[in-house]
């Protein structure tokens, strides 16, 4: 198995540990929210390396299509190394460069949180839905809601400061439906659901967990030390050891808010 050491990208990280420990495992779920079905013609918005977009490909079969798109070409680059019919597109949520009208379903995990007008992303996803096409947009849950991820980000406040842990916490910002509902709003969507939907989280080991997330641009990359890094292993050892399973496999739950609705 490859080490952080021997990956050569941010993308190739995420791909190779994200992926697995906590994403791949989404794909369905996200999918079955927006009732996806054999023939759908569907965009994944923030595709990342295609654990969702896979997903969708395989349940929409040979009589659907599959757009991802994404604004990281570097993610694009580790998706399109994927032996699959889907068709790769570089893009920004909040100016989809697509035609009105011209998807059954518009789904998108885990990159809304980093969107930098959400209300336009969420207008621009439903201008390309057909009449009666499906949306749901995952996002995580509030840390405090993830028992693993909540005491590492409070590990890192005590080690390192609120600044560093207010790092971590980023991808976590959207966690509130009453906030999620007013993004929906404020992009015209009156009648949308948030729905709680819960998966696991595992890592092979608390240092394959901890390096990964120092490891990850979106939050820890290049904020610690290396000084910094090995106390916080040091310590993680015991912050985290609640989690552990028999086999020193490191698994928590990471619940996540689902935003749904259908276009009319």
């Amino acid at each position: 198995m490859n080490t952080i050491n021997e990956v050569r990208s941010p993308a190739e990280i995420y791909d190779a540990r994200f992926v697995p420990a906590l994403f791949a495992q989404w794909g369905p779920v996200v999918a079955a929210e927006a009732e996806l079905r054999e023939g759908d013609r569907v965009l994944d918005v923030a595709c990342g390396t295609g654990a969702l977009t896979l997903a969708a490909d395989e349940i929409v079969g040979p009589s659907g299509s599959v757009v991802g798109l994404d604004a990281n070409p570097q993610m694009l680059a580790v998706a399109q190394r994927k032996p699959v019919n889907i068709e790769w597109l570089e893009g920004r949520a909040e100016a989809l460069p697509l035609p009105d009208r011209s998807f059954d379903a518009v789904v998108s995990q885990f990159g809304f949180m980093f969107f930098d007008d959400k209300a336009q992303a969420l207008r621009e996803m439903m201008r390309v839905l057909k009449p009666g096409g499906r949306l749901a947009v995952a996002v995580c849950d509030a840390v405090e809601n993830s028992a693993g991820y909540g005491a590492f980000a409070l590990l890192l406040d005590r080690l390192f400061g609120r600044r560093v842990g207010d790092a971590f916490r980023a991808p976590f910002s959207l966690g509130d439906a009453g906030q999620l509902h007013e993004i929906c709003r404020e992009a015209g969507i009156e009648d949308a659901e948030v729905v709680q939907r819960n998966e696991e989280v595992r890592f092979e080991s608390i240092d394959a967990m901890v390096s990964t997330e120092r490891a990850c641009v979106w939050t820890l990359g290049g904020v610690l030390t290396d000084q910094q890094f090995e106390l916080l292993l040091k310590e993680s050892e015991t912050a985290l050891k609640p989690f552990l399973t028999g086999d020193e496999v490191i698994e928590f739950d990471m619940p996540s808010l689902i935003i749904r609705t259908q276009k009319r």
